[in-house]
């Protein structure tokens, strides 16, 4: 046993070099730091180690109290569940849709081209999406606007208003990502044998029940795992997404967790209090994907383990 142990390391060696880096970074930027979550449960001070750092009162849950009788992080907390709640429900399908259209193309070079032009907003900031949504979206000089109100509209305040607000946020949240996030739909698709699709063809079934009965319950596991890691961050928030988009007049419907951690962490010094407000997210989250692992299970999918 001992022998084939090392034997398999030495054929393998390369993925385990590749594999090392990975490790490291895990380790130094994701394990170690843990020892810091203390800070949630103790006064804060920079003058002293972790461990010298005295007890919160009420039993070290005293920075989780002042956080749920803040009015700011109350108004973070509803505005993260909602917003990604949104993001899911609105944004979660079209990956899956396009995807699907994708893989009805016949003209290759045209499918290549949209895929290329769908991927591309991936990769751009969202300092740069923020610009470009100023240049579309504002009130007086957006374009979008202008056309609204040479049609005889009235010009509608996208960033300004923050109902509407949510609205932009959720559309260029959806439209940079759903490229990109096809492709692993893209994938699964690829691995699903020809054969059933020649099957489907000689008992006369049509595009569209070939996609509902063999293109969709093919990739039916792949969907479930992303709905279930999708499940698991429906606490968690992004920090340049709803920095860059937001403004004084939408406060109301933009401010989430990690803002507000940011704001009140950072710039404002209260490191105790933003570290428990850090950990109950991280903790609501694990329970989200706990659950949602449990339920796939209990109806017979596939988890993530």
């Amino acid at each position: 046993m001992k022998t084939n142990w090392k034997a398999y390391i030495k054929r393998y060696w390369q993925l385990y070099v590749l594999l090392f880096l990975p490790m490291v970074y895990l380790l130094v930027f994701k394990y170690v730091p843990m020892k810091y979550v203390l800070i949630a449960f103790k006064k804060y001070s920079i003058v002293q180690k972790v461990g010298e750092m005295p007890w919160a009162d009420n039993h070290g849950m005293q920075y989780f109290i002042q956080a749920f009788k803040n009015r700011d992080f109350l108004n973070a907390l509803k505005n993260t569940v909602v917003l990604n709640l949104l993001d899911l429900i609105v944004g979660f399908p079209v990956p899956i849709i396009f995807a699907l259209i994708l893989n009805e193309l016949t003209f290759k070079r045209f499918k290549k081209t949209v895929q290329t032009i769908a991927y591309m907003p991936h990769f751009l900031s969202w300092v740069i999406i923020y610009g470009l949504a100023i240049q579309l979206f504002t009130p007086s000089t957006g374009l979008v606007n202008m056309l609204i109100t040479k049609l005889g509209g009235e010009a509608i305040p996208f960033l300004n208003d923050p109902k509407k607000w949510v609205g932009t946020y959720i559309f260029l949240g959806i439209w940079q990502s759903f490229g990109w996030n096809s492709i692993i739909y893209l994938a699964a698709i690829a691995g699903i044998s020809p054969e059933l699709y020649e099957a489907a063809s000689v008992d006369g079934a049509g595009r569209f029940r070939k996609m509902w009965h063999i293109t969709l319950p093919g990739i039916k596991s792949t969907i479930i795992v992303l709905l279930i890691m999708a499940l698991g961050n429906i606490m968690g928030s992004s920090f340049d997404r709803p920095f860059a988009l937001q403004n004084n007049l939408v406060m109301s419907s933009a401010e989430v967790i990690s803002t507000f951690v940011y704001k009140n962490g950072i710039k404002g010094l209260q490191f105790s209090l933003t570290t428990a407000v850090g950990l109950f997210q991280s903790v609501v989250g694990v329970a989200f994907l706990l659950f949602a692992n449990w339920l796939s299970r209990k109806l017979g999918e596939r988890g993530i383990w």
